[in-house]
């Protein structure tokens, strides 16, 4: 028998290099939390130590098997993204790199009472919600008005012109509204000013009690988030966003489902480097709403960004989930939609739709955006969205008569017939797929003085179209 000296059955000389870390990539908190990250090796490995004062590390090496180490951090009033590259080493030669970042927190916390999650009141899910919602409407040019609700010439909102619209056959109300372009009491903080929030509360709870679903936003507000998805405007903004929706959401905080709100209207985002911006803002948003508790735990939220640049799989993280939504909104063509001029651009139209063209005024017909254009924008939603369960919202859409106005169309008889057409046509088709239509209306249609009908055409075309 020959024995061979130094071999033994568990020499490990032969063992396959393992490192490995539980993440790449940490974003912490503005104001500073303490996060737990994993290290696996099966030799002994060390962190090289960053120098930095504002990350401390429990535990910077270690040996074979499994460690747990502790990162800490307090707040960052920097006023900057801070960053830490984390480079993790073993003797058995691989190495792996963790990115730690941190938000600036240029705004004191307003998340200061949170509660446990309530989940009463609260059990439908986003694709249950949306099915429960059947025609929208939109208190328009009111609650996002610079000075207030009457700025921009509509009156003080009651509860008996709320049920004057549902009485209409609209059972969802989207209220846009501004936060931070007049009612901000204190910029350095900002601090929304709490007669504000109480007077939007009001309004939101004259719709729940007559069971009525309502979509809170944060609409242009003077364009600091939808003009801003940008890399250089990322930290403030996401800053902002997160001491407005820590309001909003706590002052809101007790309304039950039927209250939903939404991130941004209408954002500026037409590349991918602006979308991922833009997808920060709503992470932002997702992250505070939830942070209050109580019902906001469960709450449906909503996000826009253009469709063809948005996927559901790149939708902000949500700890709760199927509570999500998607809004779009649908103006198309604008030359006849709404357009109440000539552009160097294009002409207005006055007519649209198969068997709606005019051969008194052929210059006016439209040259694209017609059916086709709708069903393919229509089938992209439901492709994209629906279908894969995250429900969509046609937050905003409308056509306009231009009766009354200086752009009187010589064939009145077929425009006003093609504005029904249009109408009914995009709400039946927006339905058809499980979209839920909100009209955008500024009192044309509602008067909210008398609360009688101003257009009883446009009303019953949205009743057909709903149908």
């Amino acid at each position: 028998m020959i024995f061979l000296a130094g071999c033994r059955e568990d020499d490990n000389d032969d063992a396959v290099p393992e490192l490995s870390v539980s993440v790449s990539e940490l974003t912490i908190p503005a104001e500073g939390s303490k996060s737990e990250i994993k290290i696996t090796s099966n030799d002994n490995w060390r962190i090289a130590n960053p120098g930095l004062a504002w990350l401390q590390i429990s535990q910077t090496s270690g040996g074979s098997g499994t460690t747990s180490i502790e990162l800490s951090t307090g707040v960052n009033n920097t006023g900057n993204t801070r960053t830490a590259i984390l480079n993790v080493s073993s003797d058995n030669g691989q190495a792996r790199r963790i990115k730690v970042s941190q938000q600036p927190q240029l705004y004191p916390s307003y998340n200061t009472s949170p509660k446990p999650s309530d989940a009463i009141g609260m059990s439908s899910t986003a694709i249950e919600l949306a099915a429960k919602m059947k025609l929208g409407w939109n208190l328009g040019n009111t609650f996002e008005a610079p000075g207030g609700e009457q700025g921009w010439g509509s009156p003080v909102i009651t509860e008996d012109f709320i049920k004057f619209v549902k009485q209409k056959g609209f059972n969802a109300i989207r209220i846009p509204c501004a936060w931070d372009w007049h009612h901000v009491d204190n910029k350095a903080t900002a601090h929304i000013d709490e007669n504000w929030l109480n007077r939007v509360k009001e309004v939101v709870g004259y719709c729940v009690n007559n069971d009525i679903y309502v979509l809170l936003n944060v609409h242009w507000d003077g364009g600091w988030l939808e003009n801003n998805c940008t890399p250089n405007k990322k930290d403030s903004v996401n800053a902002k966003q997160k001491a407005y929706w820590e309001q909003i959401a706590t002052t809101m905080r007790d309304f039950d489902e039927h209250l939903m709100f939404a991130s941004a209207n209408e954002p500026n985002a037409d590349d991918a480097t602006e979308m991922t911006v833009l997808l920060s803002y709503h992470q932002t948003f997702v992250n505070a709403v939830r942070s209050t508790g109580g019902r906001n735990a469960y709450r449906t939220l909503v996000i826009q960004g253009a469709a063809e640049l948005l996927s559901v799989s790149a939708f902000p993280k949500d700890p709760t989930p199927n509570r999500m939504m998607y809004e779009s909104h649908n103006y198309t063509p604008s030359q006849f939609t709404f357009l109440n001029g000539d552009a160097s651009w294009g002409k207005m139209f006055y007519y649209w739709g198969a068997g709606h063209h005019s051969t008194i005024e052929p210059d006016r017909n439209p040259t694209w955006g017609e059916e086709d254009e709708q069903l393919k924008g229509f089938n992209l939603l439901k492709e994209q969205f629906v279908d894969k369960g995250i429900p969509v919202l046609m937050g905003e859409y409308g056509a306009y008569r231009r009766d009354g106005s200086e752009h009187v169309p010589l064939d009145l008889v077929t425009h006003n017939d093609a504005v029904d057409y249009w109408i009914t046509y995009v709400t039946k088709q927006a339905r058809a797929r499980g979209i839920v239509p909100f009209w955008w209306d500024t009192g044309g249609a509602l008067d909210r003085t008398n609360y009688t009908v101003k257009d009883q055409r446009t009303i019953d075309a949205l009743i057909v179209g709903g149908g």
